[in-house]
């Protein structure tokens, strides 16, 4: 059988009869963080989530001493060495025809076990890239999210409680063959192919990277997100971007980031209406201290002042 990486080996060496403790203890001997989970749930037991993962074992036998039936979370890319393609069967979308196609692709190829999940979907588990991060991202409308850096699974022997039944998590398939790393971008790209952004236009302030803008804000963790996003605005809205072409910059990365649509929407017009303020005499009355300023014409107006306020800048990248 083929080596594979420290989170399959262990899971590999357990079945559902495993008390959780000590199944919590077994990963963290083998080097693999983990940190505990609601019972029967998914939501972290813990005040930073999978920020609390760790190795230590007097720290994961209190934890599990406290709440002897906690799932187990692992933390997925660099930190545990494994990511994870996760399949999805919700109502009307099943991720599973999704995968199919993939394979068929041969963009999934390599994974080194199949864990099925207690709502019917599907864990594919790969090796993470070696000096590579690879960021979680969604893809909703093909039923496929993938937990890479920033991301957590739930593993076996951990359970859920579906519809009052209790349902494990259980490997269901061992690839005895070569396991080999994931092009998770490739994966999304075929999933969910995205515009390609406009070009830049050519007057943009040239101490202004957009690619490199945009690559910083894909970075962002939980937490930095809107604040990267909305400095990242309110550059492109100093250097006179239009607001329409900061959105198509800006919505692919901060998406990468794990903003949604709207959220993103909203984060932009905030920033150009704070870079931008509606002149006097243009059907709106000046803003009093401490409001915020929108042009009549809606947020997308490119005449309005470009002055920034020293509020919005931000030191250096």
């Amino acid at each position: 059988m083929t080596k594979h990486g420290a989170v399959s080996s262990v899971l590999l060496r357990m079945n559902a009869a495993w008390p959780l403790s000590a199944a919590s203890r077994e990963f963290a001997s083998a080097g693999v963080p983990v940190f505990p989970c609601a019972p029967w749930g998914k939501r972290p037991a813990t005040g930073h989530g999978f920020h609390d993962a760790t190795t230590d074992l007097d720290q994961v036998e209190e934890w599990w001493r406290q709440s002897p039936g906690a799932n187990i979370g692992v933390p997925t890319g660099t930190a545990s060495g494994a990511v994870v393609v996760d399949v999805d069967v919700h109502g009307p979308v099943d991720g599973r025809t999704s995968f199919d196609r993939a394979a068929r692709a041969g963009l999934v190829e390599g994974w080194e076990l199949l864990v099925r999940t207690p709502t019917g979907g599907m864990h594919a588990y790969y090796p993470a890239t070696p000096g590579t991060e690879q960021r979680s991202w969604q893809a909703a409308r093909a039923g496929i999210d993938f937990r890479g850096d920033g991301g957590y699974i739930i593993v076996p022997p951990s359970a859920r409680s579906i519809d009052g039944t209790t349902v494990s998590y259980q490997v269901e398939e061992v690839n005895t063959g070569p396991a080999s790393t994931l092009a998770a971008g490739r994966l999304r790209d075929f999933l969910d192919p995205r515009p390609t952004p406009r070009a830049t236009p050519a007057g943009l302030d040239r101490g202004v990277d957009v690619s490199r803008l945009a690559a910083w804000v894909a970075a962002r963790g939980e937490g930095e997100r809107n604040r990267g996003l909305f400095w990242a605005a309110c550059r492109l809205a100093e250097n006179g971007l239009p607001a329409s072409d900061a959105l198509d910059v800006l919505t692919v990365a901060a998406g990468d980031a794990g903003l949604a649509e709207r959220e993103i929407t909203a984060t932009v017009r905030s920033a150009y209406r704070t870079v931008r303020p509606a002149p006097a005499g243009r059907g709106t009355s000046s803003p009093g201290r401490g409001a915020s300023p929108v042009a009549a014409d809606g947020w997308f107006d490119r005449n309005t002042s470009t002055r920034p306020p020293m509020s919005s800048r931000v030191r250096g990248l």
